[in-house]
């Protein structure tokens, strides 16, 4: 879930009991969710992963192994 912008939860606020329940945000899972749509993101990156162009499920796994192992292996090179 994305974080609420402040000022709707003014909005909000001010109009009080009709203003709705305020949406529920964990800080701690929402960092978590972000690793891992910024990790799809890099992977959507392969363009035959995005398109799905590989038909066969056991292809496409290998596609998507593939694709994570050579960021994982760039992000070791990068990283102190």
């Amino acid at each position: 879930m994305i974080a609420e912008p402040s000022d709707q939860a003014g909005h909000r606020r001010r109009r009080g009991s009709a203003g709705g329940r305020p949406p529920a945000f964990d800080a701690e899972a929402y960092k978590g969710r972000n690793v891992i749509e910024r990790s799809f993101n890099v992977l959507k990156q392969w363009h035959g992963l995005a398109t799905r162009y590989d038909k066969p499920a056991l292809t496409y796994r290998g596609g998507v192994v593939l694709g994570a192992i050579i960021t994982w292996l760039r992000a070791l090179r990068v990283a102190p």
